[in-house]
């Protein structure tokens, strides 16, 4: 995925108040503690002052008034650093899980074309790693700085208010502090970026290799691939090495300059004790709230680095809620018929794909099919087949030419309504990681448990799914691995009977099946084709045995069309076609 920059401002953390407005009650609950929390931190010095000058110079009178005094500060500060913990981290929680819903829903319904140009591992880690980076920041970062700052204001507000003088000096090196932060924000920020680049490309080759894992095993490459996933931590690790490196020096320098200035400022307080121009208890104050502030400051200094972070995180969820889909509902969508005769006419259709622009995928292709009828299409790969059933399903348009049902053009539907009155059967049936039972209601949710058994018997499914360990409750495992290629199948056609469409688009599967699966899958087929529109990708010669009407597709266009025998007759592509595809069947 494109990233256009590697320096993300903070203010594109802005974005996530629509938010936190949500959770009004946990944000105001926050500031309350938040306010309860930085008062009693500064009023802790102010008992101390106290109890030195009136506690132990005083004589002890009031020893234990002051320390009661004391406790009660201390148990206001830890109440309200509970209460604040409470109401960030769980404001944290719940503004990460909406982030994620609405990219999740964002993403989902991107269309073709987006998912064609970027990887699906690599979205992945933009809906985890990302918002789960932005968790850390509001849980605890976002909270330290908002504390940290206010703590910094009020301290130097004491300080002028306990020493003015004292605090003259100290304020002097405030821009030794702040400089050095300032400066190496910028370059942290591009490194931290680059940091997260590099660990969201070894999580997408993490994910696409253990998607693949069969075929890694397959071919022994597993030290291959751990090789290349070693590299790519290896480079993951030297971006986080560079970002520590500058994260910590920029640590170090701001402490440094914080404490030492610090000890400048005790050496003169202590100074003025022994010149009888503060008191004891005065100067402890000051060091006190000198002490609170910077401190403050180099937590500043530490978390300024971690909001750069998620500023990178929220500007790479910003880039993808920011694309906008091309296959949109129109505002007034118009209605298909019912009941829909499934009359299919497309004409004078051209498209090309966004990756390839200079190659046709259809050229002024034009096809009418009847309602009721069977068509099926056969042609070398990269004739545009499948190309055809993304353009019936809308996932992209044509750039000339429209296609129709029952006289009204695709393209002022609704898209949702348009897919619900088409099947499709995939030539790689794709399985979910759940029961059958979830996989075949896939096809349509709300159907009863009579419709189910229906569709599982008409799918010739029924005897494999009574012989699993729990029937139709049995999980099926990733993309249906605990199932042969002849099952799988029968699961998808299910599905398709259940969704019950008038027209299907059924893209015949290549793989090699026994005998008996092979004529279940048949049979199963010819059930879910009876009485319906149907276009067919036909891999096997009873398909287009059975077919009123064949056509044969090369570079984009129809090229001949016809039965099998005249087709056969005439020679050319068909008949090369069945001799390699067709005629060394059974």
């Amino acid at each position: 995925m494109h990233n256009p920059t590697n320096n993300a401002p903070i203010g594109s953390l802005r974005t996530l108040w629509p938010l936190v407005r949500k959770h009004l009650g946990l944000f105001l609950g926050w500031l309350l503690a938040l306010a309860c929390t930085s008062a009693a931190t500064l009023g802790l010095p102010m008992t101390f002052r106290v109890m030195i000058d009136q506690g132990f110079s005083a004589g002890g009178s009031d020893i234990d008034h002051i320390f009661v005094l004391v406790l009660a500060v201390t148990l206001a500060l830890a109440l309200a650093s509970a209460a604040h913990y409470f109401f960030i981290s769980l404001l944290g929680e719940r503004i990460v899980a909406d982030l994620r819903e609405r990219l999740y829903a964002h993403l989902i319904g991107m269309d073709a074309d987006f998912h064609d140009r970027n990887r699906s591992s690599e979205l992945v880690s933009r809906l985890i790693a990302d918002s789960e980076l932005l968790r850390v920041v509001i849980g605890f970062t976002l909270s330290t700085a908002v504390r940290g700052t206010i703590t910094v204001v009020g301290s130097f507000v004491m300080l002028f208010v306990t020493s003015p003088r004292l605090a003259s000096y100290a304020l002097l090196g405030i821009p030794l502090t702040v400089l050095p932060i300032v400066l190496g924000g910028n370059r942290l920020a591009a490194i931290a970026r680059s940091n997260q680049d590099r660990v969201a490309d070894a999580n997408s080759l993490a994910a696409e290799t253990l998607g693949a894992v069969r075929t890694v095993q397959a071919h022994s490459h597993e030290p291959y691939e751990r090789g290349r996933f070693v590299t790519a931590l290896q480079v993951a690790i030297a971006a986080a090495r560079q970002r520590i490196r500058t994260q910590a020096l920029m640590i170090g320098l701001g402490i440094s300059l914080v404490f030492g200035g610090f000890t400048a400022v005790l050496w003169l307080g202590a100074h003025d004790v022994a010149a009888h121009r503060i008191t004891l208890g005065t100067l402890g104050q000051f060091l006190f709230y000198a002490v609170i502030g910077g401190s403050s400051i180099g937590s500043l200094a530490e978390v300024w680095s971690e909001l750069r972070r998620a500023a990178g995180g929220m500007g790479r969820i910003s880039e993808l809620l920011a694309e906008s889909p091309t296959i949109v509902a129109p505002a007034n969508p118009a209605s298909l018929p019912a009941p829909l005769r499934g009359e299919v006419h497309i004409e004078n259709v051209s498209f090309r794909y966004p990756q390839q622009p200079d190659q046709a995928a259809l050229a002024d292709f034009s096809l009418r099919i009847r309602p009721g009828e069977t068509v099926a299409v056969v042609g070398p790969s990269g004739a545009g087949k499948s190309t055809l059933f993304s353009l019936l399903l809308r996932f992209h348009d044509p750039e000339a030419g429209r296609i129709t049902i029952d006289g009204e053009d695709i393209r002022t539907l609704d898209p949702a309504a348009l897919r619900a009155v088409i099947g499709l059967v995939p030539q790689q049936p794709t399985l979910f990681a759940a029961s059958a039972r979830t996989n075949i209601l896939y096809g349509r949710l709300d159907a009863s448990e009579a419709q189910l058994d229906a569709a599982v018997r008409a799918a010739h499914a029924a005897d494999f799914i009574a012989a699993l360990p729990r029937q139709l409750d049995t999980e099926l495992g990733e993309r249906g691995t605990r199932l042969s290629g002849g099952q799988q199948q029968r699961i998808a056609i299910a599905r398709a009977l259940l969704k019950n469409a008038p027209i299907l688009l059924l893209d015949e599967a290549t793989s090699a099946l026994d005998a008996h699966s092979e004529r279940a899958v048949q049979q199963a087929l010819e059930t879910l084709m009876h009485g319906r529109t149907t276009l067919v990708i036909a891999h096997r010669l009873a398909t287009v045995l059975k077919a009123d009407r064949i056509i044969v597709m090369d570079h984009g266009r129809i090229i001949a069309e016809g039965t099998h025998e005249s087709l056969m007759a005439d020679g050319g592509l068909y008949a090369e076609l069945a001799r390699l595809q067709f005629l060394d069947q059974p």
